[in-house]
């Protein structure tokens, strides 16, 4: 057998039955995307990009930790460098990317929206430049028709609660655009006590809100009207960015001690803090279920590594790192708590460092119950896990301890409007892992019901989770 070519249309599926699937059911499926980062004005005002570099590189910590790696000055990354040098820099880079996602990312990107076959490196950057800058100005490259090029019916962004939701409002008044951009909720900054700018954002959320927020009591009133506001526009799931959940429980008193000082002090300690996000936890938890909304709950990130970096260019910029492991006891005590008040959402779990994912596993077992199919989930392989490994290790593990046909699948996370092909990326790996699977005889070759896993893991089972309004395929 000879070698294959290189991301042929059977690119990742190594059998006959995968094939079969990712062609058969998964490759035309329309594109759910239930997380990610895109910017809800670019999307309103159908955006349009001047240069490769804007659309690939701008904001891409991904692509800029490479570039480190590659002992890439930061002025080609970040600086004040042409956009064109950044771009051959970056083609300098990704030559060397041989076992990195960004690798297939990039040329996915690169065949599906300019229709570029061949690789990036060097000798190429400026063929590919200025295919893409001549791509770039036609009609079909703003932000909404690669949307649609993609097969994008729905998108949920990132949101603070004293967000107003404007660009929102104008999209949904939009006649003109046919994809839902639904707000998701992300109360970390409301939650995140001992930050020294949680005085300053207490009034920007209570001027939001409405209400002058002096204790614990009015910061619930706040957020509870913004809740209302959130829910009135679409929302269905919230977002929490958290190192993990405490399980520090305090009487209301305390709560209420602790939060003035850190009102008026700005100063509360470790124990505080948590003490209090126990408490904020518990209280949401227990709004998202009234609401119906989904709770997703991204763990075990260490934050800004590099202090001088971080000091120079801000949060979100490339030095973010992997926390040991999510301490699963402290979680399942969360998670128990809601349940004893039969309180507990709907509830996705990610965590950030792949040892968790047998742990993870066996908790959602714990508090599945009648009235939602898979109602605890375990999320898609994150952020440094979001690779042909990651993936395959983290389905695997669901499998293994619980029902992968409930999986709500794949998103991609990002800022990106060229982002989509991860979810191909995605549906590759999985037709190719329960291919596998079947042609070993580990699973009986039932293609009605194996394409049906498949249609339901790429899209129907998001639809239903969420209670999106949307029809099944």
């Amino acid at each position: 057998m000879g070698k294959k070519q290189f991301m042929d249309e059977d690119f990742l599926l190594s059998t006959k039955t995968a094939q079969e699937l990712y062609h058969g059911y998964a490759e035309n499926t329309p594109i759910l995307d239930y997380h990610c980062h895109l910017n809800p004005r670019e999307i309103a005002e159908d955006k349009r990009f001047e240069t490769i570099t804007q659309l690939w590189l701008l904001g891409d910590h991904y692509k800029w930790r490479q570039m480190r790696s590659n002992g890439i000055e930061e002025s080609f990354i970040t600086g004040n460098a042409s956009e064109w040098e950044k771009f051959f820099k970056w083609a300098q880079t990704l030559e060397k990317a041989v076992g990195n996602p960004l690798y297939h990312w990039s040329h996915l990107e690169l065949r599906r929206y300019f229709g570029f076959q061949g690789l990036v490196k060097e000798s190429t950057a400026k063929v590919v430049w200025d295919l893409c800058q001549k791509r770039l100005a036609e009609e079909t490259m703003s932000a909404r028709r690669i949307m649609r090029s993609s097969h994008v019916t729905l998108v949920c962004t990132t949101d603070d609660p004293a967000d107003d939701l404007h660009w929102h409002q104008v999209i949904a008044q939009d006649e003109g655009i046919d994809i839902q951009v639904l707000p998701t909720w992300r109360p970390d900054r409301a939650v995140s006590i001992g930050q020294p700018d949680f005085s300053d954002y207490m009034k920007q959320l209570g001027t939001s809100a409405g209400v002058e927020i002096t204790d614990f009591g009015s910061w619930k009133a706040a957020l509870e009207r913004r809740m209302d506001y959130f829910s009135k526009m679409g929302c269905k799931a919230s977002d929490h960015g958290l190192l993990y959940v405490p399980s520090a429980h305090a009487g209301e008193g305390q709560i209420e001690k602790i939060f003035s000082a850190a009102l008026h002090k700005g100063q509360v300690s470790k124990k505080e803090a948590m003490q209090f996000q126990t408490a904020a936890m518990l209280w949401l938890g227990e709004e998202y279920e009234k609401r119906g909304w989904v709770m997703q709950l991204h763990m075990g990130v260490t934050r800004n590594n590099n202090t001088r970096m971080y000091q120079m260019l801000g949060a979100d910029t490339g030095f973010d790192g992997i926390y040991n492991r999510v301490p699963i006891t402290e979680l399942s005590s969360y998670l128990d708590a809601l349940c004893k008040e039969q309180a507990l959402p709907k509830t996705i779990l990610y965590s950030l460092n792949p040892e968790d994912n047998a742990a993870i596993g066996a908790l959602i077992g714990c508090f599945q119950e009648s009235g939602a199919a898979g109602k605890m989930q375990q999320g898609s392989a994150w952020w440094f896990n979001d690779h042909k490994t990651g993936m395959r290790e983290q389905m695997t593990s669901l499998a293994s301890l619980g029902l992968l046909g409930n999986f709500v699948g794949m998103l991609t996370d990002s800022r990106s409007f060229l982002s989509y092909t991860r979810h191909e990326y995605f549906r590759r790996i999985l037709c190719d892992l329960i291919g596998g699977w079947v042609e070993q005889g580990e699973y009986p070759d039932d293609m009605e019901v194996l394409g049906g896993m498949i249609k339901d893991i790429c899209y129907n089972n998001a639809v239903r989770y969420f209670g999106f309004h949307l029809q099944t395929v």
